[in-house]
């Protein structure tokens, strides 16, 4: 079903070629290109089948990726999706017969996968936009960077706690 908000059940219209396609999955956000007639693009996990692949939180911890073409309604499942073009605003689209053209030659490869890296989000906004960006991942990278510190702020809190209890004095 899709949906502008992924509490909502009206329909914002059909997804047009080019357009960046985020299924509410979950746990997570996933990221497709829609190709136009049903079908998008996107990664799914290379050592699963297509069917197992299409709803699996095991594709966050994948190393490799396979670029899949398939129909829309079944990758999204029982999930919602929206089209959601959100960097149009600070990045240039590509010509649409430019982003179906490197999406399609790329149909049946395999491709490193890293979650904060590159990851399905890095893949179609680099079709769509020749740049490959990831707010989901920057917000995971900062909230890595946020518990690290934390982390090391309890951790000299603790060794200078311990070391003013064993002063003799």
């Amino acid at each position: 079903m899709a949906s502008n908000d992924p509490d909502l059940s009206d329909p914002p219209g059909d997804p047009q070629p080019g357009d960046l396609i985020e299924i509410f999955r979950p746990a997570y956000q996933h990221w497709a290109l829609y190709l136009g007639d049903g079908y998008i693009i996107n990664l799914t996990p290379v050592d699963e089948s297509q069917a197992a692949a299409m709803s699996s939180v095991k594709s966050v911890f994948s190393r490799k990726a396979v670029v899949r073409m398939q129909l829309l309604k079944e990758v999204v499942g029982s999930d919602s999706y929206r089209v959601n073009n959100k960097y149009d605003h600070n990045h240039t689209p590509l010509p649409v017969s430019e982003i179906i053209e490197r999406a399609q030659v790329l149909i049946d490869q395999e491709v490193s996968y890293d979650l904060l890296g590159s990851n399905c989000e890095h893949f179609v906004t680099l079709l769509r936009y020749g740049e490959g960006v990831s707010e989901q991942a920057t917000r995971a990278i900062g909230a890595i960077s946020l518990v690290t510190a934390a982390a090391s702020a309890f951790s000299v809190l603790g060794l200078i706690n311990t070391r003013s209890r064993n002063r003799p004095f």
